[in-house]
């Protein structure tokens, strides 16, 4: 490979590694993702620029995760909603049960795929804010889940590794 040839994101690989791995070990995933004008979510759920969405197979229908996009069909107040988001816009993956995932930096090429995007986007949350919402789905505070969800007992804190 030569040095100018633009490689592609690890983000979607390790989406889909992290997404199995859950699903491999009785784990439910779930993705925090940045709310921006690209992202096809419910909007009366989106919290400070962000949503929480369970990604997990019995919560969803028709997962599709993509190179680009992720995308599904999951219930909302008993309500089916078609979901659409940027792979750019997750900025991490975890487990329900034990917070464990990963947390992702903002990816700033998909500020380019929108006239409005930069605008639109929330800052980066900082670690904090990543940490609280991790937490707040681990003692399901504040959360909004598809319907079949069980909210966790408060317990352990999670556990995400960052990479550039």
């Amino acid at each position: 490979m030569t040095q100018d040839m633009q490689t592609t994101s690890t983000r979607p690989y390790l989406i889909r590694a992290l997404h199995e791995w859950c699903g491999d070990n009785g784990l439910t995933p779930y993705v925090t993702v940045l709310v921006d004008n690209t992202v096809q979510v419910p909007r009366e759920f989106v919290k400070d620029g962000e949503i929480v969405l369970n990604i997990g197979f019995d919560a969803t229908t028709g997962l599709q995760l993509g190179n680009e996009f992720m995308e599904f069909k999951a219930r909302f107040g008993g309500v089916v909603r078609d979901i659409f988001v940027p792979i750019g816009q997750v900025v991490a993956i975890f487990a329900k049960e034990n917070g464990q995932g990963m947390a992702f930096p903002r990816d700033d090429r998909s500020v380019a795929k929108t006239t409005q995007a930069a605008d639109a986007r929330p800052a980066k949350p900082s670690p904090a804010r990543l940490a609280q919402v991790q937490s707040d789905v681990t003692s399901g505070a504040s959360v909004v889940l598809p319907e079949s969800v069980d909210v966790p007992k408060p317990g352990k804190r999670p556990s995400l590794t960052r990479i550039k």
